[in-house]
């Protein structure tokens, strides 16, 4: 997802989809250290997600946005 259809979803969607980032980056560093994961930038890319879904709630919490 962009940032702009990450702006459009409400607090509770952003708190869900932060849940499944965070469950999707233990299943990829689990595959990492069994060596079953072939894509290594895939674990960049939800690191990458899960960073702008905080900075996200957290700018909502701060009422920047």
């Amino acid at each position: 997802m962009r940032l702009k259809e990450f702006r459009d979803l409400n607090d509770s969607d952003l708190k869900k989809t932060l849940e499944e980032s965070h469950q999707e980056l233990f299943n990829l560093r689990f595959r990492v250290s069994t060596k079953q994961l072939v894509n290594h930038r895939e674990l960049r890319r939800v690191k990458k997600k899960i960073a702008r879904l905080k900075t996200l709630l957290h700018e909502r919490e701060l009422g920047i946005r």
